[in-house]
């Protein structure tokens, strides 16, 4: 995405989390003048302006654009009056014979009753085997909400369509069933308001607000992990709501019996529904999301530069559309067609190389998904609960980053190379037997 793309996405995003009062006031007139080095450069039309975004609300805007650009390390802010040029996306012509480009990432809002995105339909949503049984349920709680799969818990690694897919469900819920009351939020937001609540002495009215909704949507759940009195509040939300035939959808990355620190009586709830994942897209679907959202652009993709993405770009969905929108706007300033060496410069160029990671970073990886303390991997002990994830982390260090075993050995608590070769073998030996290790692997590898 460019600077204007980046920020109007970051802006859909952030209006979610604040006040429709704090967002005109401190969001109007802003935008990103550059990017440098994983730096975004936000300008902002006072110094006024710019003491209050950094102090109030930068960790929002700097997990924004993280969400939206893997490349953004740090946010800096500007007072510039000085507007960008206007981006030139959607002039002219390829010489294709198909008119315009544009790029589906403008020209849409948030809805101010229901906080849903209009853009997010299932016309834009591509179906795969890495996502199918996801949307079946999703058709299924269309359908028949609140008697359906309730609640939907749908999980899965950044990037992969968990936001898009719940959103449009909310999005068809609404236009199939009018007298539903939808509201869409993200996890944080819910905290947020209910420690808003309790400091203003308006828990009453936190209570009410969420409870006259019959479908609620709810991002990120991930982030109530170790909040202990909010999650009690979901707790008591969702009973509420589903006693009166409520529909409830919610979104994690990751299982929610690996969430650490969530209540027992939270996962029993979560279980009585459907949970469904999510997993990185495989090579037949990332061909057939290049060729809808290029074809939605107005863009013909050649077939060559079609397979050479869906071998190269691996990662998120998130990361292959960005890099596709790279392309187009190439194709655009260019007024040519991208040949194979033309999208191999750009995927050179925009892609990251795999980073090593540090061993201590896959273990407290590890260790949190399974939520266990990360010392423990390194001490003798044989207790099943620890010996898993240990042999998880040697097997990670092996497979992805070719750590030599005696070395795996030596870093994790001394342990002799036959032993981590042991591990990585088991380890290995059951993936291929299928089942349910395969996706937590997968959900470890996005983490990292």
């Amino acid at each position: 995405m460019d600077n204007q793309q980046l920020w109007e996405s970051a802006l859909i995003e952030i209006e979610i989390g604040v006040s429709k009062a704090n967002f005109k006031t401190w969001f109007k007139d802003t935008f990103i003048t550059k990017r440098e080095e994983g730096s975004v450069f936000v300008a902002v039309p006072s110094e006024f302006v710019r003491g209050w975004l950094k102090t109030k609300f930068h960790k929002l805007i700097l997990k924004t654009l993280r969400s939206l650009s893997d490349g953004v390390r740090s946010v800096e802010y500007v007072v510039s009056k000085e507007k960008p040029k206007e981006s030139m996306v959607g002039e002219g012509s390829l010489g294709l014979g198909l008119g315009k480009i544009e790029l589906p990432l403008d020209n849409f809002y948030v809805n101010k009753k229901d906080n849903l995105n209009p853009r997010y339909d299932f016309e834009s949503f591509v179906v795969g085997s890495f996502n199918e049984l996801a949307y079946a349920a999703a058709q299924a709680v269309i359908k028949n909400p609140g008697g359906a799969y309730n609640p939907l818990f749908i999980y899965g690694p950044t990037g992969v369509g968990k936001t898009h897919l719940i959103q449009a469900v909310g999005n068809k819920i609404r236009d199939n069933h009018p007298n539903k009351n939808i509201y869409y939020l993200t996890s944080e937001k819910f905290a947020v308001d209910y420690t808003n609540s309790i400091q203003a002495n308006t828990v009453g009215s936190f209570k009410e607000k969420y409870r006259k909704y019959s479908v609620v949507v709810m991002d990120d759940i991930q982030f109530f992990s170790n909040k202990e009195r909010t999650q009690e509040e979901l707790f008591h939300l969702f009973n509420t709501l589903y006693e009166n035939g409520g529909q409830i959808i919610f979104s994690s990355d990751r299982h929610p019996n690996f969430i650490p620190g969530l209540e027992d009586r939270l996962k029993s709830r979560f279980a009585q529904g459907m949970i469904v994942d999510i997993s990185q897209p495989d090579h037949e679907s990332r061909i057939a999301i290049i060729k809808k959202k290029s074809t939605q652009s107005g863009f013909l993709m050649p077939d060559e530069v079609v397979t050479y993405l869906a071998t190269s770009v691996e990662g998120s969905i998130r990361e292959l559309e960005g890099l596709l929108n790279s392309i187009i706007c190439q194709a655009q300033l260019k007024n040519k067609t991208p040949d194979l060496n033309d999208v191999k410069g750009l995927v050179k160029n925009n892609l990251k190389p795999k980073k090593m990671v540090p061993v201590e970073s896959v273990v407290k990886t590890v260790a949190n998904y399974y939520n266990v303390d990360s010392e423990t991997i390194y001490k003798k002990t044989r207790k099943k609960e620890i010996v898993r994830p240990r042999q998880l982390i040697m097997y990670i260090l092996r497979e992805d980053y070719n750590t030599p075993y005696p070395t795996i050995g030596q870093k994790l608590g001394g342990r002799d190379h036959t032993t981590v070769i042991h591990s990585y073998e088991k380890i290995k030996r059951e993936l291929k037997e299928g089942g349910s290790l395969n996706q937590e692997i997968e959900h470890l590898r996005s983490m990292l």
